[in-house]
């Protein structure tokens, strides 16, 4: 496992942009980000390979969230425009810290640590 610390999440008025940041404390084969309302299940919104050439998204964010990697600072960033009030949730940051096959994972369960999370409230 690693450790994760995220930054970026606040406040911005539908239509803005928000860019969160994920740093992770050693090497990683896939990251991703995951978000929850209170009361709901944790959903998938993005995830990416450990090369950055593979992701996968989420329809309801397909087009408006960019997510990419620098793999010199171990470092996940999601660029979220276009913000709408339904995607108000508390961000987490998800890793996988061994190798895996196949597809890019996509699920809460394939990833081994989590950040502790970040708000992101978008006003209408």
């Amino acid at each position: 496992q690693v450790q994760l610390v995220e930054s970026g999440g606040g406040l911005v008025q539908a239509g803005g942009s928000l860019r969160l940041s994920c740093a992770a404390s050693g090497r990683t084969y896939a990251m991703g980000w995951f978000r929850q309302i209170l009361g709901k299940e944790r959903e998938f919104v993005a995830s990416i390979d450990w090369s950055g050439s593979s992701t996968s998204y989420a329809d309801s964010v397909k087009g408006r969230f960019t997510l990419s990697r620098d793999n010199a600072k171990n470092t996940v960033y999601l660029q979220l425009n276009s913000l709408k009030p339904e995607d108000t949730a508390v961000y987490y940051c998800a890793a996988l810290s061994r190798q895996y096959y196949g597809r890019v994972p996509s699920r809460a369960s394939d990833f081994d640590s989590w950040g502790q999370g970040t708000q992101v409230t978008v006003s209408s």
